[in-house]
């Protein structure tokens, strides 16, 4: 998701004003991607938003219907779905911006968007990261009191605010200098920063905190939970660790190109890639990089909540309830006691819930 990438940043503004220093670069040389830009991305974000809000609204559906209390996996659940769903909101202002190349709504969306796309982009990443330390948490410490203190209710809602209160800390920057400005006679929505320094900082940003410390906590944690489970004797296991693999691999596939054209972008920030090519170049490559990375929120439905059996047999279950008539002769495995409770009796019991508890 990259918001240096968006319209609401200086892309846009570039197609209008697109001269360099020395006069090489003029708009004739951006319209391919300006064509390209037309076409694509409205496609891939009204794609991304369809297929990421049914996902997302099924996810908060079932928990909210279900699942009360929440456990902390639960919890964590139910706030990616929320930030993906923020995110997702955002797209079909970002379509339009596309399509038209200028900004068609009021002055005030723009900051509002803006809000929605850095709030669900910046919250995903940080409740994908806690639900990997909790699980840590369960499989790792089982024994420790620290299970019980992190896992209570309290804990895990003081923690999910914790997690909303730092999203926004570190996007208000981006929220304060959106605007909407005139180029060229056309209402373009971006952040015009008081400096290259911000512009800067907030490249690396995004590859620090939406990437290297992700990828950190799910090579570290994970690569302590999987000698874990291979020491079961579990049928789950192997399962479970297969899900492990698939969440690193997929987070990695997805956002490792987007991160390596925003460091480049950095490098054009610093001056070291300053040529017109590389200015053009990246240009259409973040839109490439951008749309896998978007799809992500898409998976997440899939690899945190419908690989478990126990979420599955909660949506045939509303689905049941919903569709009478199409859905009634599916047999839903009728599971509806309480939630795990924290403190398990024995580390094997626990791993063979793993699956479940794993939200996968």
């Amino acid at each position: 998701m990259n918001y240096s990438s968006m319209p609401t940043k200086d892309n846009y503004a570039d197609y209008y004003d697109l001269s360099t220093d020395d006069g090489r670069f003029q708009a004739s040389d951006n319209s391919n991607v300006r064509n390209f830009s037309q076409v694509f991305l409205p496609t891939v974000y009204s794609i991304v938003f369809i297929v990421g809000f049914i996902g997302n609204g099924l996810v908060l559906c079932v928990l909210a219907k279900y699942h009360k209390p929440f456990n902390m996996s639960d919890l964590c659940l139910f706030n990616l779905a929320i930030s993906d769903l923020f995110f997702l909101i955002s797209l079909p202002f970002w379509a339009d911006y596309a399509a038209n190349l200028k900004w068609t709504f009021p002055d005030f969306m723009c900051r509002a968007v803006t809000a929605l796309y850095m709030l669900g982009f910046y919250g995903s990443i940080f409740f994908m990261i806690l639900m990997t330390v909790d699980r840590y948490v369960v499989i790792v410490h089982t024994y420790t009191s620290l299970i019980s203190k992190f896992r209570s209710v309290g804990a895990s809602i003081a923690l999910a605010l914790f997690v909303w209160t730092l999203s926004l800390g570190v996007s208000l920057p981006n929220i304060i200098f959106s605007n909407v400005t005139n180029v060229s006679n056309v209402s373009v929505c971006m952040v015009a920063y008081p400096g290259n320094v911000w512009k800067s900082f907030h490249y690396t940003e995004l590859n620090i905190l939406g990437f290297i410390i992700p990828l950190s906590v799910m090579l570290f944690c994970y690569s302590r939970i999987i000698p874990i489970l291979m020491t079961m004797n579990s049928q789950k296991k192997h399962k479970a660790v297969r899900l492990m693999v698939v969440i690193v691999t997929v987070f990695f596939l997805f956002w490792t190109p987007y991160n390596i054209v925003i460091f480049l972008k950095l490098l054009q920030e610093l001056k070291y890639l300053s040529s017109p090519q590389w200015y053009q170049d990246l240009h259409m490559a973040i839109q490439w990089v951008e749309s896998i990375a978007f799809c992500h929120c898409c998976l997440n439905p899939i690899i945190y909540a419908f690989v478990g059996q126990k979420f599955r047999n909660l949506f045939r279950k509303i689905l049941k309830e919903w569709f009478p008539l199409c859905f009634g002769h599916c047999t839903t495995a009728e599971n509806e006691s309480s939630e795990r409770t924290t403190s398990m009796y024995s580390r094997a019991s626990m791993i063979l819930s793993t699956e479940t508890k794993l939200k996968m």
